[in-house]
């Protein structure tokens, strides 16, 4: 049986065991579990980066540590919390150096030191192929506010931060997570879906959609796109367009959410107040009719270009 990288997702995770616990399971940025912490609830997330797929020796591992860990913190951003503790498990090639871990742990430390994350153990193994990390971490969220990716309702306007593609020229090492962001919107506006952009806007925005039960039409020109990946364009290496690697390219970490069309001009003046350095753009708007659009100068078609897919 041959399966996309989502579908063998879809197919391992369906009927999966819960109980009384799990307000949110499978399917979502991360888990929320009720655990009885008086007016919060927790969220669980396991993330990993893997030698040749990630990151490369040439990365740095100061990066690669500081790589693994945030890409747990923009998921917990995505759902509007924050982080508590994390676990760490390395699967170490037998050539390993200690100086290397040393350095790899130092950019794991550093940012867990900046937003207060616990690094309170892990778990280490022999693994004969490439290095990998793993991070599990736990984070809190105020009970029934943590956003999904189920709540775009036809009529929301569509929301980005930041610009989007070419993050292969190193911002796919050293990306803020948007954890203030995140916890910001979710306390001050109603945002009836979120998540991060890990696989491409194309992609990620797909799954907003089919969780959601709708469609979605996006406007060309609003699109953020990178100096990254208006370089890279004009490079003549085959090299993607501008356009197509902000709709495709992966590891951007931005927040993609929605909220009413009515509060749209409210959350862009009160984000510009509060975070003036960082781009938000309104990008389209959520449809009843299934699908992914595209609006240009040739005017309505759908959108053929998807994210990233690891196989």
């Amino acid at each position: 049986m041959k399966l996309s990288e989502f579908e063998l997702i879809e197919h391992l995770t369906r009927g999966l065991e819960s109980n009384d616990r799990v307000v949110v399971g499978s399917g979502d940025d991360c888990a929320v579990l009720d655990l009885g912490v008086a007016d919060r609830e927790v969220l669980f997330k396991t993330d990993a980066v893997v030698e040749g797929v990630h990151f490369t020796r040439e990365s740095g591992f100061e990066r690669v540590g500081r790589k693994a860990l945030a890409r747990c913190l923009s998921d917990v951003a995505a759902m509007g919390g924050q982080p508590s503790a994390v676990l760490v498990t390395l699967g170490l090639p037998k050539q390993s150096r200690v100086e290397d871990l040393e350095e790899l742990y130092r950019g794991i430390r550093g940012l867990a030191a900046r937003y207060g994350v616990a690094v309170v153990g892990g778990e280490t193994t022999l693994n004969a192929g490439a290095l990998f990390v793993s991070i599990s971490l736990i984070g809190l969220v105020p009970r029934g506010k943590a956003a999904r990716r189920s709540g775009a309702r036809a009529g929301d306007a569509i929301f980005v931060t930041g610009r989007l593609g070419g993050s292969i020229e190193g911002r796919h090492l050293d990306f803020e997570p948007r954890l203030e962001e995140g916890a910001w919107l979710c306390a001050n506006h109603s945002i009836h879906a979120m998540m991060d952009l890990s696989d491409g806007l194309a992609g990620d925005l797909r799954h907003i959609l089919k969780a959601s039960g709708v469609g979605a039409e996006l406007l060309a020109r609003a699109i953020p796109v990178s100096r990254e990946a208006r370089r890279r364009s004009t490079l003549g290496d085959g090299s993607k367009p501008a356009l197509l690697a902000a709709l495709t390219d992966g590891e951007d970490f931005e927040l993609l959410f929605m909220v009413a069309a009515r509060d749209a001009v409210a959350v862009l003046d009160s984000w510009r107040g509060r975070f003036p350095t960082v781009p938000l753009s309104c990008i389209g708007r959520v449809e009843a009719a299934a699908g992914l659009r595209i609006r240009d100068g040739r005017g309505v078609r759908e959108l053929s270009a998807h994210g990233h897919v690891h196989f």
